[in-house]
């Protein structure tokens, strides 16, 4: 487990698939300035954002949590929290989208 939040690693995976830290904010339903503070290692990340984050880069749960520090929590596999979860994490996909094409336009 790491010490302290891998930045390096975290903005590999997000280079690997081609996105940005705002999407991954987006689908874990924090904003950008939270983000910010998980990257500078002063914001620790809960159970459904290791969860939203492990979906995003297409890695286990286990794998965010060793690489976001010490006292990261590995997300549980409650059925129905996940369910919950993935809904709120579309509608803050849908929100994101919505605010993109706003500003496009």
């Amino acid at each position: 487990m790491a010490l302290f939040f891998d930045k390096d690693w975290f903005d590999s995976r997000l280079a690997d698939r081609g996105l940005s830290r705002a999407v991954l904010a987006a689908v874990a339903g924090i904003g950008e300035d939270d983000l910010a503070l998980v990257w500078k290692d002063q914001r620790e990340l809960s159970a459904a954002e290791v969860a939203a984050f492990a979906e995003l880069l297409g890695v286990t749960g286990a794998e965010v949590a060793l690489h976001a520090g010490i006292s990261t929590p590995t997300p549980g596999a409650d059925p129905l929290s996940r369910i919950a979860e993935l809904e709120r994490r579309v509608t803050a996909l849908e929100t994101e989208l919505a605010r993109l094409a706003r500003t496009r336009s």
